[in-house]
């Protein structure tokens, strides 16, 4: 981000019920304040910065990634134009080095002195577009039902083996409710593609990411989500290393010569949708068969070559994206 000199310094710490804020001005000592999480609590907390005459373009806040327990405070300080950064509490947990003690009051402080050192190396929050949030939202419904519905179907296959007759009652009695199970998660998926196809920015992405061998609707859509629109990241390596694919060096010295590995720090749900794609494109895409047959033939891991290949298809949507023109197929 722009340097930028500020006055104040604003952590927030956010729970279901309440957000604790730590107000750091001129290197003084923290003031610390506790608000409801709710509309009327915001505005209070609004109120107070104006009583003490700390202005929001003079401002930087930080807070903490807490999902939907967030959403409110963030959309009204994105309303009142702040300066706001949502980061990684393992981050923030990590910059500040040994710590005893927590509660919300002191999180609420670290996040605050966080914001203090590291200000001009922190990304102001952009917030995704709505249809982006609306999609995000039928995806995770429909992850919900689809593992509903798989918890549902495995008992009957439990019992089918020790007691059939047990195992044919459960099937008749849950044959019902895994039809609406079945029905409601189409009914999502169409409501998804016709959002998709209401907008040209979303639906030329989209078609452009699922272009690339291995890349399927919801592996492109998470993509597009968490990049928002794959503008989070400069390159293809940073977005990988987001992904969790990169391989990092482990070495010290003389003695310390560890094979290089993948960081467990990493967005598993993409990992999770790369990871499948990867496996399909090996199946369909042959110069991907060809390299993963050459790589394991040369004695490589097989996880090793999979990944090589996770790494690959970001790299291939990455420059679709950037070209504006869909992946040409390798002829068989």
């Amino acid at each position: 981000m722009k340097k930028q000199n500020y006055y104040h310094f604003i952590g927030i710490d956010i729970s279901k019920l309440t957000f604790d804020v730590a107000v750091i001005s001129n290197s003084e000592k923290p003031k610390s304040y506790i608000f409801d999480n709710t509309t009327k609590g915001i505005k209070a907390f609004l109120r107070l910065l104006k009583n003490q005459k700390i202005e929001l373009t003079d401002t930087f806040i930080c807070m903490e990634h807490t999902g939907v327990y967030g959403k409110l405070i963030i959309a009204k300080l994105i309303e009142e134009q702040a300066l706001i950064c949502v980061e990684m509490s393992l981050r923030i947990m990590r910059s500040m080095g040994l710590q005893r003690g927590k509660n919300d009051k002191i999180d609420a402080v670290r996040i605050a002195q966080y914001a203090t050192k590291n200000y001009n190396e922190l990304e102001i929050y952009q917030p995704i577009p709505e249809i982006l949030e609306k999609i995000k939202t039928l995806i995770s419904i429909r992850e919900r039902l689809v593992k509903s519905k798989t918890d549902l179907s495995k008992y009957p296959k439990e019992l089918e083996h020790f007691a059939p007759k047990l195992a044919k009652i459960a099937n008749k009695n849950i044959k019902k409710s895994l039809k609406t199970f079945t029905d409601e998660i189409k009914r999502i998926e169409q409501e998804i593609h016709q959002l998709i196809l209401s907008d040209d920015k979303l639906n030329k992405t989209i078609s452009l990411a699922t272009s690339v061998t291995g890349i399927g609707l919801f592996t492109a859509l998470h993509l597009t989500i968490h990049t928002n629109f794959f503008t989070r990241y400069d390159t293809p390596k940073q977005l990988a290393c987001y992904c969790g694919v990169v391989p990092f060096e482990y070495s010290s010295g003389t003695s310390i010569k560890k094979r290089s590995k993948v960081h467990h720090m990493a967005n598993k749900t993409l990992k999770k949708h790369l990871h499948l794609g990867a496996l399909a494109a090996m199946t369909y895409d042959p110069e991907l068969k060809a390299y993963y047959n050459r790589k394991v033939e040369e004695g490589k891991s097989k996880m090793l070559v999979i990944n090589n290949i996770r790494n690959k298809l970001i790299h291939r949507v990455c420059a679709v994206i950037k070209r504006q023109q869909p992946y040409i197929k390798v002829a068989a």
